[in-house]
């Protein structure tokens, strides 16, 4: 087997202390069926990026994480790479116009969605009136915008076909942040809309029986913020598209932050997963690597090691730098960043050298801060199968001081 056994942990690459620790944290509270680290693991908020835990009959609220469904869409498009590349400058150029980047935007052409007509809508509702007519409208406004962080827009060429293919990577925005933040407030004890006090990164898990009311009313609302944020990507996917004068003849789809219930051993489980993509027999899943690296469709394999994940892979190459040691500390008063460790003539050089066309982004998504995700994927050889290598030619994200902390 490729993974290692750490205090009841099973861990795919090297162990991070960080992560490792909250880990085991999160192996210690509650009905732990199975607690595993995927490859690219490093710390999050409670339970770890790149973190599984799947339980009997629990569902937790911060291991789903403030993201709700944060995942990625990838579609191949009608259209070669090479008719693209001699006017990427000015395609990047009409993305970053059209596509709303950054914290807190709106979409500037309302979106209409069957979803804003789901039953489950009710779930808000039971908690009152004011709190349903908030995050409804937030989610109408945000609907089809990206957000900030590590959130793209991506343009690739296929390796060895050379077709195009489009990438995105979201979730669901302001309105799944205060649904996480609400029921993290419930669970506590607190006002659904009441500001949360300062959170450890390395508190116990929240944890919510799923045949209780509170756990049941999650389990409601973050499904609706997964349909929300497959609404989501879907319009920023069909925006490019447009853009592009292109249609997609395939394409992949998938959470990454979510909860599952599913079945394992035999056995009932709810798998909670937070930065890992689901790798069941035969299911597909869109990997993105840092803006100066691969990104690949996967397929996952029915091995026994996959077994052993619980039909979990990776979902990126994972960070080994944070934002602010990259970045360093913003003084809102002057506006500037002091004592990061990587510079803006650093990130170009690279953009330019791997033959990037970017838009956006600051150094603290620059490739120094990852790892390679071809490293990430060769720990995991036993889990899935590589079926498509995508090479980014644009990459499209929010400007360097439009991240949140608690973004994946």
């Amino acid at each position: 087997m490729a993974y290692q056994t750490i205090n009841g942990v099973r861990v795919w690459g090297n162990p991070d202390p960080g992560a490792m620790q909250q880990a085991e944290t999160c192996a210690k509270y509650g009905n732990v069926v199975q607690t595993l680290l995927m490859a690219d693991h490093h710390k999050g908020y409670s339970q770890p990026i790149g973190g599984v835990v799947a339980y009997d009959g629990q569902i937790s609220p911060s291991g789903v994480g403030y993201d709700i469904a944060c995942g990625n869409k990838a579609v191949r498009t009608t259209i070669m790479a090479k008719d693209i590349k001699p006017k990427i400058a000015k395609v990047m150029d009409r993305i970053a116009r059209k596509v709303s980047f950054g914290v807190g935007r709106v979409n500037k052409d309302k979106v209409d969605h069957d979803l804003f007509d789901d039953s489950d809508w009710s779930v808000y509702e039971a908690i009152g009136r004011q709190e349903h007519d908030k995050l409804k409208t937030l989610a109408r406004d945000q609907l089809g915008t990206v957000g900030s962080g590590n959130h793209y827009v991506d343009l690739f060429e296929e390796v060895t076909t050379g077709r195009l293919w489009v990438g995105n990577h979201f979730g669901s925005r302001g309105f799944g942040h205060k649904t996480a933040s609400g029921f993290l407030n419930l669970a506590a004890g607190r006002d659904f809309l009441a500001n949360a006090p300062g959170e450890s990164m390395d508190q116990p898990p929240v944890l919510l029986d799923l045949d209780s009311e509170l756990g049941d009313m999650y389990f409601r609302a973050m499904k609706i913020a997964g349909r929300y944020a497959y609404a989501g990507r879907d319009y920023v996917m069909d925006e490019v598209l447009s853009i592009l004068g292109a249609e997609a003849d395939f394409e992949v789809h998938n959470h990454h932050n979510y909860a599952w219930k599913e079945k394992h051993s035999g056995k009932d489980a709810i798998v909670v997963r937070k930065g890992a993509t689901p790798s069941a027999p035969g299911q597909l899943g869109f990997i993105g690597g840092s803006m100066c690296d691969i990104s690949v469709i996967v397929k996952g394999k029915d091995s026994i090691e996959n077994r052993d994940s619980f039909y979990s892979t990776v979902h990126g190459a994972g960070r080994t730098m944070s934002r602010t040691q990259a970045a360093g500390k913003m003084n809102w008063k002057t506006r500037k960043r002091t004592g990061g460790q990587i510079s803006a003539e650093q990130m170009m050089t690279a953009v330019r050298n791997f033959g990037i066309e970017l838009r956006g982004a600051g150094t603290d998504e620059s490739p120094f801060v990852y790892r390679k995700l071809q490293e990430v994927l060769d720990a995991h050889a036993e889990t899935i199968d590589v079926l498509h290598v995508l090479k980014p030619i644009g990459v499209c994200m929010a400007g360097a001081d439009e991240f949140d902390p608690y973004k994946d």
